[in-house]
């Protein structure tokens, strides 16, 4: 697993197939799409993110795309649009911008059905 720690600063495009953990400041693009991202409650992105799965405990400005699943937790915050087939929003997380709910493996950001232009369903639940 690899960790931007609270000092660090990064500005251009992360890629990778390893877990990620991100304490520090990162500013350009992420794309884990095998793999498993956390903003952690230090974590301040300003970036796209595109992974398998992601969970945001700190802050995130800029569109999420989680293939399988997104996760934010109560202290997460997240100023851009947000993409998965599986969205947890714990009480007492922001969300500023649309919610797509897409079926696994759509990176588009569309839902793709039988009938085009008609949403598929997925799940949604509130934790906490």
């Amino acid at each position: 697993m690899a960790n931007i720690g609270k000092s660090i600063s990064i500005r251009g495009d992360l890629t990778g197939n390893e877990d990620m953990v991100i304490e520090g400041h990162v500013e350009g693009k992420v794309d884990l799409p095998n793999s498993q991202l956390t903003i952690g409650a230090d974590g301040h992105v300003k970036a796209e993110i595109h992974a398998k799965g992601i969970v945001i405990i700190g802050h995130v400005i800029g569109n999420v795309v989680g293939l399988e699943r997104v996760e934010i937790q109560a202290t997460g915050r997240v100023e851009g649009d947000v993409a998965a087939p599986k969205l947890v929003v714990a009480e007492g997380a922001q969300i500023n911008g649309a919610i797509q709910m897409t079926q696994k493996g759509n990176r588009t950001g569309t839902a793709s059905s039988e009938t085009p232009g008609v949403p598929t369903t997925a799940e949604v639940r509130k934790a906490g």
